[in-house]
C-alpha cells in the first residue's frame, strides 16, 4: 500500500515539475517588460507631458470642486519619481469677478499625485493632496449650516444627496474620486451669521481619508483656538448628509486639556429631530474652561470638575438623556433628564437625579449661570444671560448632602429656573437629628435683582451643631427649632452682611448655656460696677424654655425680648448685635421665674457691651418704684 501511494504522488508531481519552470520564465518576462515600461515612462514623461498641461488641469480641478475660480501665480514643479507629482505655489480661490470677487481662500503650496497614463492620454486625474499653509474662510448661516451656495461639485453633491433604505445615495454624475487630503499649518475663519461672531482657528493640521464623494470619510483635525489645541476625530459613512445638515451616522471625538467629548450615533448639525446615540463629556477644570471661553460664573470656583455620560435620543420637541451618569466634583448621580425645545419658547431642562452623596454648593454653582458682572446686556440688545434663555426644573435626591459646614441626610430637593427667577428648594431632609426645609430664591435679571432665603429647622440638636461649627462663647445647647427669613436687594455673589435684611425666630425646650453662672452673676453685680462675662462663667445656666426673635438690617441684628426661662430664674435680653464686628449693645435682666420668689431672687437689670465672646456686664441700679421697693 505504501508503494502504490508513492506512485500516485509521483504521477501528480511530475506534470507540475514540467510546467513550473515555464511559468516562472513567463512571469519573469512579464515583470521585466512591466519594469521596463515603468522606467521608460518615467524617463520619457518629462518630454511627453508639459508642465502647463498639468498646471491647467489642477486649476480646472480646483475650480470644478469649489465652484470658484482658481489662480496659480507660482511656477509649478513636476516630479516623476517614485510617483508622478505636481507642486504648485501661491494659489488663490475666489469668485469670478462678475459674481462678486469673494475670496474663499488661499494656499501657499499644493502638491498632488496624478495619473501618468491619463496625462499621456491628454486627461488629468489627481489624488493624494497635500496643502501647506492654506487659509480658508467659511460662513455659517442662521440654520447652523456651512454656506455651500457656490456652484462647485462639492456643493452640488451636498444638495443632491439622498437617503434611501438606510444608506446615502448619490447620482453617478455627481460622484467623484477624492483620495487622501493632508493639511499642514492651515488657518480657518468661520463667520457665524446668527451670533455675529468670527471664530479663528490657527495651526490647523488635518489628515482626511475620503476615497469618493459617495463613500465614507474619516478625518483627524488638530487646531488651535484662543491659545488652546483641540483635536477632532470625525468619521461617517454618510458625510454628504452630515454636511447638508441632515440626519447622518457619525462618530466624533473632541480632545483637549480643557474638555474631552465623544459621540457616536445619528445626529444633525441643524436639528434635534432624530438625534440618538451615546455621548460622554468630561471637564477636568471647569473654571479654566470658562476662562478660556471668555465666560464667567460667579462662585463657580467650588465646582472643579464635571462629567456626563448618557444615551441620548430625540423625544418630541427635545432630547431624552437615559441612563445618565453625572459627576460634579466628587459627587456622582444617576437619573433621567430631558431637554425640551419649542419654537418661540425658551429651552427647558427637566428630570431627576439621585445622588449617594453630594455637595450642594457646587451643584448650585453649576446652575448659577450668568455672564460676568459688566458683560450682561440689556434685553433690548438681543443678548441675555442663561436665566433668560434657559428654564430648569430638576428634582434631586441624596442619601447624604453637604452645604458648606452643614450635613444633611435623606435629602429631597428641586431646582427651578423660569421667568427670570431661580428657586432652589429642600423639601425634606434630616438635619442634626431633626428636620430641615429651605427655600432659596434669586430674582430677576440673572440673579442681579437679589435673592431671599427661607430656612426652617425642627427639633434639631443645636449642641451638636455648635460643636460641629466650633462656635465659641455662651450659646444655648438644646434640642430646638429655628425659622430664618433673609433677603438682599443685591446680586447673591456681591451681597455682604450689611446688605442682608430679615427675621429670625429660635425656640427650644430644656437645655443649658455654658459659661453663664446665675449665682456668680448676681455676686459679681453686687460687688462690682462692671465685670467681664468670663468672671461669671464658673457654671452653666439651665433652662426649661428659650424663645428668641431678632430682625436683621444694616449689618446688625436687633434682638426683641429674648426670654430664657429656667427652673428658678429667667434671663431676658434685648438690644443690638453688630455681627460684622461681634459688637454687643444689649440690655438684660435676671429675675425669679416664680413671682412668689421675687424677694429671694430680686430683679437684676444689667447692660452688656463690648464684643463677643467675652463682653463686659454693667449692673444697672434700680430707681423709683421697683419690685424691690414694693
Amino acid at each position: 500500500m505504501s508503494t502504490s501511494r508513492h506512485r500516485r504522488w509521483r504521477r501528480k508531481i511530475g506534470p507540475v515539475s514540467r510546467w513550473l519552470p515555464a511559468f516562472a520564465r513567463l512571469s519573469t518576462v512579464f515583470l521585466l517588460i512591466a519594469l521596463a515600461l515603468f522606467v521608460a515612462l518615467r524617463v520619457a514623461a518629462p518630454y511627453l507631458i508639459s508642465t502647463g498641461f498639468v498646471r491647467s488641469g489642477i486649476e480646472d480641478t480646483l475650480s470644478k470642486w469649489t465652484g470658484y475660480h482658481a489662480e496659480i501665480k507660482g511656477s509649478p514643479v513636476l516630479e516623476f519619481w517614485p510617483t508622478p507629482r505636481i507642486t504648485l505655489n501661491q494659489i488663490t480661490i475666489r469668485q469670478p469677478r462678475e459674481s462678486g470677487d469673494k475670496l474663499l481662500g488661499s494656499i501657499e503650496s499644493l502638491s498632488a499625485d496624478f495619473s501618468l497614463i491619463d496625462a499621456l492620454r491628454s486627461r488629468t486625474s489627481f489624488h493624494e493632496f497635500h496643502l501647506v499653509r492654506p487659509k480658508l474662510a467659511l460662513t455659517r448661516d442662521e440654520k447652523g449650516l456651512i454656506d455651500w451656495s457656490y456652484a462647485g461639485l462639492l456643493a452640488r453633491a451636498i444638495s443632491g444627496v439622498r437617503y434611501e433604505n438606510g444608506a446615502e445615495v448619490l447620482d453617478p454624475d455627481l460622484d467623484a474620486e477624492i483620495g487622501a487630503v493632508t493639511v499642514e499649518d492651515g488657518t480657518l475663519l468661520v463667520t457665524d451669521i446668527k451670533s455675529a461672531k468670527t471664530y479663528h482657528f490657527d495651526s490647523v493640521t488635518a489628515d482626511i481619508a475620503w476615497p469618493r464623494l459617495s463613500g465614507a470619510i474619516s478625518a483627524v483635525v488638530i487646531a488651535r483656538i484662543n491659545g488652546e489645541d483641540l483635536k477632532v476625530d470625525f468619521a461617517s459613512r454618510q458625510p454628504l448628509l452630515a454636511f447638508a445638515g441632515r440626519n447622518a451616522e457619525t462618530r466624533t471625538s473632541l480632545t483637549s486639556n480643557l474638555l474631552t467629548a465623544h459621540f457616536q450615533g445619528i445626529a444633525s448639525i441643524a436639528s434635534l429631530s432624530a438625534f440618538s446615540g451615546n455621548a460622554a463629556v468630561t471637564i477636568p477644570d471647569v473654571p479654566a474652561l470658562l476662562t478660556w471661553s471668555g465666560k464667567s460664573i460667579p462662585g463657580i470656583a467650588t465646582l472643579k470638575s464635571a462629567s456626563l455620560e448618557s444615551d441620548i435620543m430625540s423625544s418630541g420637541n427635545g432630547l431624552r438623556f437615559n441612563n445618565l451618569s453625572l459627576s460634579l466634583n466628587e459627587a456622582s448621580a444617576t437619573g433621567v433628564m430631558d431637554l425640551f425645545t419649542q419654537p418661540g419658547k425658551r429651552p427647558k431642562i427637566g428630570g431627576t437625579l439621585a445622588f449617594d452623596q453630594m455637595n450642594l454648593k457646587p451643584f448650585l454653582d453649576a446652575f448659577a449661570l450668568r455672564l460676568a458682572a459688566g458683560e450682561a446686556e440689556d434685553i433690548s440688545t438681543g443678548m441675555s444671560g442663561p436665566l433668560r434663555v434657559l428654564d430648569v426644573d430638576v428634582r434631586l435626591s441624596a442619601r447624604r448632602a453637604q452645604m458648606g459646614l452643614f450635613e444633611l441626610s435623606d435629602v429631597g430637593a428641586s431646582m427651578i429656573v423660569a421667568g427670570g427667577e431661580a428657586k432652589f428648594d429642600i423639601g425634606d431632609s434630616q438635619f442634626e437629628g431633626g428636620e430641615m426645609t429651605a427655600h432659596l430664591e434669586a430674582t430677576q435679571r440673572d440673579f442681579d435683582g437679589g435673592g431671599k432665603l427661607q430656612l426652617s429647622i425642627r427639633n434639631a440638636d443645636f449642641a451638636a451643631l455648635a460643636e460641629r461649627l466650633q462656635l465659641k462663647g455662651p450659646l444655648p445647647l438644646a434640642i430646638g427649632s429655628l425659622d430664618l427669613d433673609l433677603q438682599s436687594p443685591k446680586a447673591i455673589w456681591t451681597t455682604g452682611l450689611a446688605d442682608v435684611t430679615g427675621r429670625l425666630h429660635f425656640w427650644t425646650g430644656e437645655g443649658t448655656i455654658p459659661g453663664i453662672d446665675a449665682a456668680a452673676l448676681r455676686t459679681q453685680a453686687a460687688e462690682k460696677p462692671f465685670f467681664p462675662l468670663s468672671a461669671a462663667a464658673g457654671g452653666a445656666f439651665a433652662f426649661n424654655q428659650l424663645n428668641l426673635q431678632a430682625d436683621f438690617a444694616n449689618g446688625s441684628a436687633e434682638m426683641h425680648d429674648a426670654r430664657i426661662a429656667g427652673a428658678t430664674q429667667t434671663l431676658t435680653l434685648s438690644g443690638v448685635i453688630t455681627y460684622q464686628s461681634n459688637g454687643l449693645a444689649l440690655s438684660g435682666s435676671l429675675d425669679a421665674t416664680d413671682p412668689a420668689k421675687a424677694a429671694e431672687l430680686p430683679l437684676l437689670p444689667f447692660f452688656i457691651g463690648g464684643s463677643w465672646p467675652n463682653p463686659v456686664i454693667s449692673p444697672v441700679p434700680l430707681f423709683g418704684n421697683t419690685p424691690q421697693a414694693q
